[in-house]
């Protein structure tokens, strides 16, 4: 049965799969710089964890940003969806 908050915002477990999650989120959706979710934190409502675009950016994010890891994910699944046309 999966979790729900009274916020209505998706529930992550734990902080580590809610990272997860914000790196597959800038991975998928490209945001633009001030833009998307850049955070994790824990909810005082439900105790799970969520994301937020609000606060200092995560620093796996952030590394992820500087290092170009994004950057090829989002190249490599632009050319996987290319080579499946």
């Amino acid at each position: 049965m999966k979790q729900k908050c009274p916020s209505g915002k998706r529930v992550y477990s734990s902080e580590a799969l809610a990272e997860d999650a914000l790196l597959e989120a800038h991975i998928q959706f490209d945001y633009r710089p001030g833009y998307g979710p850049i955070a994790v934190y824990r909810c005082e409502d439900c105790g799970q964890f969520h994301l937020t675009s609000k606060g200092t950016m995560n620093t796996s994010l952030a590394e992820s940003i500087r290092n170009g890891y994004l950057k090829k994910q989002r190249d490599s699944i632009r050319w996987e969806q290319q080579f499946k046309k």
